[in-house]
């Protein structure tokens, strides 16, 4: 097996191309495999992953230059272990729109992809008698540098208890501050449904309806009590026969799209707590023969591919999913690493974007 002798780029560039000749099959090399193509032994590899002082600069550069060369990849735990630090970010979830954690995880990824870290999701249901042990565990098994928390996981305050007595970092994403500043990125979801409101009220709709979302999240009380709050700033409430139940999924919008043109009288305009409930709504209008928006105005919350892939195309909150997984692992980090200042950003705010499925009220 070829050896780099010398460090120089027509050595690794031989090296590289002899190990693959030799590799033809999938096998992933090994820190033997770097080592012996190096000339060097395993210990000084694992010292330059693991960014030893104790490597002179020349190697250094030679055997970094080889590992992206054959497209070494170390193993976390293994670096973890060497290091005597872990290289596992876990991402807890319980999240009913898969979208969203989707999102999260680019932005937690665009932050650490480059850094030697990987990422590990735990998806859990929170109603779970095992919900504590099975968190516990994950954190225990995997031996990991720190989580992150999506809603409405990160609402629980038993979890935040249970992640400070592991001594593990956490960061929780939510509606609201719930944590110390270090610890949160905070999504205002009551100023997206404030906006929703002050958009139908400035179209001229008084007759408005709404669909909530779990009871169990913040987010979902949030978004409703901004909404009941932006259409009094406008002098409009909705009665209690407008508040429709619904659990963040399409088939809930689906079912209470019908009871929505039941209503007496029928409202005009409806605000959902997602998009995936203000998709059903307007598929339930396309099955009874209506158009929207002419006969319903509707607006969402989120702004992920749904909105823009119904007809017509959803009028929705954006909420920025990936910025805040990017906020929330820069955070990860910060925190870990003992600075306790809050970072120049940790907060987000939704933005309505306005589309077809809202227009002005014609009386």
């Amino acid at each position: 097996m070829a050896r780099i002798s010398k460090k120089s780029d027509i050595d690794l560039v031989v090296a590289a191309r002899r190990w693959k000749e030799i590799n033809k099959t999938d096998r992933r090399p090994t820190i033997q495999d770097v080592a012996d193509l190096a000339g060097v032994s395993k210990k000084t590899v694992s010292r330059i992953i693991n960014d030893s002082p104790d490597v002179n600069a020349a190697t250094r550069d030679a055997v970094e230059a080889l590992i992206r060369a054959i497209g070494y990849r170390p193993d976390p735990q293994a670096r973890g272990l060497a290091a005597k630090r872990s290289y596992l970010v876990g991402l807890i979830t319980d999240n009913p729109t898969p979208q969203y954690v989707v999102n999260i995880q680019q932005g937690i990824l665009d932050v650490i992809r480059q850094t030697g870290y990987e990422l590990v999701v735990h998806p859990c249901d929170r109603k779970s008698d095992t919900f504590l042990e099975d968190a516990r565990q994950f954190v225990e098994v995997q031996k990991l540098y720190g989580v992150i928390l999506t809603p409405s996981v990160s609402e629980d305050e038993r979890l935040a208890e249970e992640l400070r007595g592991l001594g593990c970092a956490y960061i929780r994403i939510a509606s609201v501050a719930l944590d110390m500043d270090s610890r949160m990125i905070v999504t205002n979801d009551r100023e997206g449904g404030k906006e929703a409101a002050r958009h139908l009220a400035q179209l001229g709709h008084t007759r408005i309806a709404c669909v909530t979302g779990r009871r169990s999240f913040r987010s979902s009380t949030e978004r409703i009590a901004g909404f009941e709050e932006g259409l009094a700033q406008y002098g409009i409430t909705m009665p209690s026969h407008y508040i429709l139940a619904g659990d963040y999924s399409f088939e809930s919008g689906l079912a209470l799209g019908a009871d929505l043109l039941d209503l007496e009288p029928p409202p005009t305009a409806v605000f959902a707590a997602n998009d995936e409930m203000a998709a059903g709504i307007l598929q339930a209008l396309h099955v009874s023969g209506h158009t929207p928006p002419d006969s319903l105005s509707v607006v969402g919350f989120d702004d992920f591919e749904t909105a823009t892939r119904v007809w017509p195309r959803l009028t929705t909150s954006r909420t920025p999913a990936r910025k805040i997984g990017q906020l929330a692992a820069e955070r990860l980090f910060e925190f870990h690493d003992g600075d306790r200042e809050a970072p120049r950003e940790n907060e987000t705010t939704p933005e309505l974007i306005e589309r077809d499925s809202t227009r002005r009220f014609s009386h």
